[in-house]
């Protein structure tokens, strides 16, 4: 008897175009499973030609389906083992973040998830949430520690609006959404909590994320003052390889005693603080250290140690994660050699 066919599993990646997405299929794919993703469409070789690349690594379905329209994923997620939903709508531009991006993801979540119901096989399911669902609160100070105990303040992102705020009350409503669905259908759901996410990309583009934990070495003063936006709205600058990321999905999607929700962030530091680092590490870059009357030091810092005390390790700090995103920016011809 074949015993190595009869261990092989079947994971559904949502979303398998993205940065993190297609990095996960690739994983997956190596660590031998059945692979099942979800892209918009799937017509468009030049979106999706990174993940017909993956194809190489062993058995991987590539499936059209839509965030918005319930009934798209029951094909892709029937017969499957594992789901890992990792897409969300991305508009920070948009003038419409209540139909842009909220209602699709909490939408979407529901969608995966009554897919999931259906196909009665998933033994679990793995949701990306976001740094921005934890920390983004009116509290003053510096020094707080969140944990997973800690939710972003809804009242607060949809009275006030502050800026880019369609984003984290998309992924706050959209984690809350996926709770309670999954108590109510006894579904099986970890969901993982990363923080801003850089390091090199298999995606054709330049994934947003990557664009802005590398502002201040490419000078780009849009983004570093995005990413000071950031730093005011959410409380630090937390960072994490994207390799780390999708090591964590698995990881939390394989150990039987994972349960509810886990940070993943491996550095916490500020902008003033990560300038500080860069120019001295980067001194051909003009890395710029001044930033004016802006706070010196983070409010607070998100802890991984829920997930590190769950075993799991992270491979990057710091150093390798920028040494890596500067490499990547190389072969995408952003930085000069």
């Amino acid at each position: 008897m074949d015993t190595k066919h009869i261990a092989k599993k079947t994971a559904c990646v949502v979303g398998g175009s993205g940065f993190v997405a297609s990095l996960l299929v690739k994983l997956l794919l190596q660590k031998g499973y059945r692979v099942n993703t979800t892209v918009r469409d799937p017509e468009n070789q030049k979106k999706i030609a990174h993940l017909l690349q993956l194809k190489s690594l062993g058995e991987l379905k590539i499936f059209g389906a839509d965030l918005t329209e319930e009934g798209s994923f029951d094909a892709p997620i029937a017969g499957c083992d594992l789901v890992f939903h990792v897409a969300t709508p991305v508009n920070f531009a948009s003038q419409d973040p209540e139909n842009d991006m909220i209602k699709p993801a909490v939408q979407g979540v529901l969608n995966v998830l009554k897919s999931c119901v259906k196909a009665k096989t998933v033994k679990r399911v793995v949701l990306t949430s976001s740094a921005a669902a934890v920390s983004i609160n009116k509290l003053n100070g510096t020094g707080l520690v969140m944990n997973e105990e800690n939710w972003s303040d809804t009242e607060f992102l949809s009275n006030e609006k502050p800026p880019t705020w369609g984003y984290p009350l998309s992924k706050t409503l959209a984690e809350k959404t996926a709770w309670k669905f999954a108590k109510e259908n006894n579904i099986d759901l970890i969901t993982v909590i990363p923080s801003l996410m850089t390091g090199p990309s298999l995606t054709p583009d330049i994934p947003s994320s990557v664009g802005l934990a590398t502002a201040l070495i490419t000078g780009n003063e849009f983004l570093i003052n995005a990413m000071k936006g950031m730093e005011m709205l959410s409380g630090s600058i937390s960072i994490t390889h994207v390799d780390d990321a999708c090591r964590a999905h698995v990881f939390l999607a394989e150990k039987e005693s994972a349960s509810g929700r886990y940070i993943c962030c491996a550095v916490n530091t500020s902008v003033t603080e990560l300038a500080k680092f860069l120019s001295t590490k980067y001194p051909q870059f003009k890395v710029p250290t001044d930033f004016g009357n802006f706070p010196s030091k983070a409010k607070l810092i998100v802890s991984s140690e829920k997930l590190t005390k769950e075993g799991f390790s992270f491979k990057y700090g710091i150093e390798e994660i920028y040494e890596q995103s500067v490499d990547y920016l190389k072969t995408k011809g952003m930085l000069q050699a």
